[in-house]
């Protein structure tokens, strides 16, 4: 039982730290500026923090339900997208 646990919680942060480096590497790839050069300093961090969140948003809103198919709301919805975004960087 407790192998069954452990193989489980292995397997669950790996799909988070696989999530967060396909992330990461997507905002990567989309920072550049107009002329189709790569982003430096301020306007890459300004971009990689917006792309990060957006990303985020995309993958935990739709989660962001009760055990009864509900879409939360107020405190709970925004705890719930706190640390699902959390998670997901």
């Amino acid at each position: 039982m407790k192998s069954t646990v452990a193989t489980a919680l292995i397997a669950a942060c790996a799909l988070f730290a696989g999530h967060a480096f396909a992330a990461n590497a997507e905002c990567e790839a989309k920072a550049v500026d107009k002329s189709g050069k790569a982003l430096a300093g301020a306007a890459k961090a300004s971009y990689m923090k917006k792309c990060e969140r957006e990303i985020a948003t995309t993958v935990c809103e739709p989660k962001a339900v009760d055990k009864n198919g509900k879409p939360l709301a107020g405190a709970a919805k925004a705890s719930f997208m706190k640390k699902c975004t959390a998670e997901a960087k």
